[in-house]
C-alpha cells in the first residue's frame, strides 16, 4: 500500500505566502485498526489535506488560514514527520488536520508562540480554541500545548469522533538535541466533559506519558524508540465515556524503528508491542476483541525528492 504518496508545492519567501500538499496517505496507529490509503484519504482529510496561506506581517509575525496541522502533541500526522511508523497511543487522543485561522509570534531570543481559531477534530463548526508556547534554548526546548471546545458539536464521522471533540486537552513536551541524538519525554492529559445533550451521559479523563529517544549514525543507519503509557478513568463495566478500550482501561506499548535512509531513499521497519490492561471484552484485538496484546510489524520503503524554481 501507500503511506504517502504526495507531491507539495509552497512559496515559503515573500509577504504572502503559501503551501499545499496533495495525494494519498495513511495514518496507521497503534492499538486501531489498519485502513489502506484509499479508504483513510477518503474518509478523513480528501486527496488535499494540507493547504493555506501565510501572511508574513513583520520580522516576528505570521498570520495563516487554511487546511492547518495541528498544535497538539509531539507526534505528526503522516508517517514521514515521525521516528516511527505507526503513531502511539497518545497521538490517538489528538486532533491531526483542522480548518482555521493561526497568528504565530516570537517572542524575544527563546520564545515563540502560536494561537488558533479552528474547527477541532475537522468537525466544520468553528468553536475550538488551540495554543502553544516553545522556549528553546541551546539543545533544550520545552513546549505547552493547550486546546478545547469552547461549545459542544453533537454529530460524529471517522475524522470527528464524538467524544474526543468534545474534549480539552493539555501537553507538555521535553526535548533534549544533542550530536546524533534526540531525546523526549511528554505527559498528556484529556478530559471529557459530561454532556447528556450530545449522547454523553458520564464524561472521563486521560493520562498518558511517552518517551521517544533516537541515535542517528554518520552511516545512515538510525534508531528510534518509543515507550508509551495511557490510562483513563472509571471502573471496567461502568458507564463512563470509553476513551481508550473501555472504563477504567489503560495501555502500554513499546516501539523501536530501525531506520536506514541514503539521500532521498530510505527502508524502515516498525515493531511494537502493545498491552492492554482491564478492557473491556469486545474493545480490545483479536476475532472476539478479547485479546488485550498486539505485537506489529510494519516495513515502509521510499524516497523523498523536489526542485526549487525561482522567478527572478
Amino acid at each position: 500500500n501507500i503511506s504517502n504518496g504526495f507531491i507539495f508545492v509552497q512559496k515559503p519567501t515573500g509577504t504572502l505566502q503559501y503551501f499545499v500538499q496533495a495525494g494519498a496517505y495513511e495514518l496507521p496507529a497503534l492499538g486501531v485498526p489498519y485502513a489502506s490509503a484509499s479508504a483513510t484519504t477518503n474518509s478523513f482529510y480528501g486527496a488535499v489535506p494540507v493547504y493555506f496561506l501565510k501572511l508574513q506581517a513583520g520580522k516576528t509575525t505570521q498570520f495563516e488560514a487554511g487546511n492547518l496541522p495541528t498544535l497538539m502533541g509531539a507526534e505528526s500526522t503522516f508517517t514521514y514527520q515521525n521516528f516511527n511508523i505507526e503513531r502511539g497511543l497518545l497521538w490517538n487522543q489528538e486532533n491531526a488536520i483542522n480548518r482555521g485561522f493561526q497568528v504565530n509570534q516570537t517572542l524575544g531570543k527563546y520564545f515563540s508562540a502560536a494561537f488558533s481559531w479552528n474547527d477541532g477534530y475537522y468537525s466544520t463548526r468553528f468553536n475550538w480554541l488551540s495554543g502553544s508556547m516553545t522556549f528553546t534554548k541551546g539543545p533544550h526546548s520545552l513546549v505547552y500545548d493547550g486546546m478545547g471546545n469552547a461549545g459542544k458539536t453533537g454529530f460524529s464521522t471517522a475524522a470527528t469522533p464524538l467524544l474526543q471533540n468534545n474534549s480539552s486537552m493539555h501537553t507538555v513536551i521535553y526535548t533534549y538535541t544533542k550530536g546524533p541524538w534526540i531525546a523526549s519525554a511528554t505527559y498528556q492529559y484529556s478530559n471529557v466533559p459530561t454532556n447528556a445533550k450530545i449522547f454523553i451521559p458520564k464524561g472521563a479523563t486521560t493520562n498518558g506519558f511517552g518517551a521517544y529517544v533516537s541515535y542517528a549514525a554518520k552511516c545512515g543507519f538510525s534508531l528510534p524508540g518509543r515507550f508509551e503509557y495511557i490510562t483513563q478513568t472509571g471502573t471496567l463495566g461502568g458507564s463512563d465515556a470509553s476513551l481508550i478500550y473501555g472504563p477504567g482501561s489503560s495501555a502500554v506499548s513499546f516501539t523501536a524503528t530501525p531506520t536506514y535512509q541514503k539521500g532521498g531513499f530510505f527502508f524502515r521497519a516498525d515493531f511494537s508491542e502493545l498491552h492492554a490492561m482491564n478492557f473491556t471484552n469486545g474493545a480490545v484485538f483479536g476475532p472476539l476483541g478479547k485479546n488485550g496484546d498486539q505485537f506489529r510489524a510494519v516495513g515502509e520503503l521510499g524516497f523523498i525528492f523536489g526542485d526549487n524554481i525561482v522567478k527572478k
